[in-house]
C-alpha cells in the first residue's frame, strides 16, 4: 500500500515524520480526553442512577399523598383547589464546558419567595394530606431538574466518548501504522537508490582507471618502438 501512494524522496520522507510525530502526539492527548470524559461520565452515570431512585421514591409518595387528599375530599372540592395555581415558576437554561462537551444547566426561580405561595387554595377548605401532596410536589422538582440534566449529560458525554475513541482507534491502527510503513518503505528506498549511486561511482572510477591505464600503456608502448627505430 504504501508503495503505490508515496513518492520516495526525501522531502517526503520529512513530511511524513512531521506527520507522525503529530499523530502520535495527537494519539496520547486523545487517550487522556477519552480516559478523562469516562471518569467524569462514571460520576455522572452513579449521580443519575442515584437521583432516579430518589426521585421515583419522591414521586411514589407523592402519589400516595394525592390518593388519600382523594380519599378525603371530593373531586369536585380537589378540582376546585388545585385549579389556579398561585405560585409560578421560570426556567433558566445554560450549558457547562466539560472536556468539549456543551452540557446543559437548569436552575429555576418562583415568582416570589414565600413558601407558602405553593397553596393556592384556603386551608380551611381543604384536608392536611393535600397540603402535605403538594408540598412533595414542590419537594420534588429540583431533583428532578437536576435529573434532566443528569440524563442528557450522560447522552452527550456517551456521543463524544464513543466519537473520541473512534479517533484513537482510527491514530492507533490505521493512520500510524500506515505513516510508519510509508516512513520504513521510503528509508529503504533511499538506502537502495544510495547504494546504486555508490555502485555506479565505482563502476566509473573502475573505467576511468582503466582507461588511463590502457592510454599509458600505449604511450609507453609507442615511445619504445620510436626509440627502436632511431637506433
Amino acid at each position: 500500500m504504501a508503495q503505490a501512494h508515496v513518492n520516495p524522496t526525501r522531502m517526503e520522507l520529512t513530511k511524513l515524520k512531521n506527520k507522525l510525530k503529530t499523530a502520535i502526539r495527537g494519539h496520547k492527548l486523545l487517550k487522556d480526553k477519552r480516559d478523562e470524559l469516562m471518569r467524569q461520565f462514571l460520576i455522572l452515570v452513579r449521580e443519575n442512577k442515584a437521583l432516579r431512585e430518589k426521585v421515583e421514591n419522591e414521586i411514589k409518595n407523592c402519589n400516595k399523598n394525592f390518593v388519600l387528599a382523594g380519599a378525603g375530599m371530593s373531586t369536585e372540592a380537589l378540582n376546585v383547589a388545585l385549579m389556579a395555581p398561585k405560585q409560578e415558576v421560570y426556567l433558566e437554561t445554560g450549558t457547562k464546558n466539560v472536556m468539549s462537551v456543551e452540557i446543559p444547566v437548569f436552575e429555576y426561580k418562583t415568582r416570589t419567595s414565600d413558601n407558602n405561595d405553593i397553596y393556592s387554595y384556603g386551608l380551611a377548605f381543604t384536608s392536611s394530606d393535600l397540603d402535605g401532596a403538594v408540598k412533595s410536589i414542590a419537594d420534588i422538582l429540583p431533583d428532578m431538574l437536576r435529573l434532566a440534566e443528569c440524563e442528557k449529560s450522560c447522552q452527550l458525554m456517551a456521543k463524544e466518548i464513543e466519537k473520541t475513541r473512534r479517533r484513537v482507534n482510527a491514530l492507533e491502527h490505521v493512520m500510524i501504522p500506515q505513516t510508519q510503513e510509508s516512513i520504513k518503505f521510503i528509508t529503504m528506498k533511499l538506502d537502495e537508490n544510495e547504494r546504486s549511486s555508490q555502485v555506479r561511482l565505482m563502476k566509473v572510477k573502475d573505467m576511468m582507471l582503466e582507461e588511463a591505464h590502457h592510454y599509458s600503456e600505449k604511450d609507453s608502448a609507442g615511445a619504445v618502438k620510436v626509440e627502436v627505430e632511431a637506433l
